[in-house]
């Protein structure tokens, strides 16, 4: 934050419950930077992994969710900014009912136990270009 003019309002890194990013959302909160969840279901690199993952199951099984709308409901409880990219109008009206429950302080903590600081998205810079652009720029 010293060499900045204009203070960043949002940190948007990629975060979900096998990628908690402590040390940085510390910092965040430190400096009053609200953070964003990018990737907060795991996207599409993650092969569907937090959605089989057993303790996420069960909880979502107890409230008569999905697991998609237990991390959701996770990432809210836990203070952040969360935009599912989503596209199927299904999975938007699923996303939306997270405002029906609330996950108890034991459910909060077991998804918080399962933290291993695994990131899924693991592209290069030339890979996002491409991505982006379709071709290095």
């Amino acid at each position: 934050m010293k060499e900045a003019t204009i203070k960043p309002q949002v940190l948007q890194i990629e975060c979900h419950p096998y990628a908690q990013r402590l040390e940085m959302r510390e910092k965040a909160a430190r400096e009053g930077i609200q953070v964003e969840c990018w990737f907060p279901l795991g996207g599409a690199m993650s092969n569907g992994a937090l959605f089989k993952d057993p303790v996420i199951k069960k909880i979502a099984e107890a409230h008569g969710k999905t697991p998609a709308q237990v991390i959701l409901r996770w990432h809210i409880q836990e203070g952040f900014s969360v935009i599912p990219g989503a596209s199927n109008p299904d999975y938007i009206k699923e996303n939306i009912q997270i405002f029906d429950f609330a996950l108890t302080d034991e459910e909060m903590q077991q998804i918080r136990s399962l933290n291993k600081e695994k990131r899924f998205f693991n592209a290069t810079l030339e890979d996002v270009e491409k991505m982006v652009w379709g071709a290095k720029l």
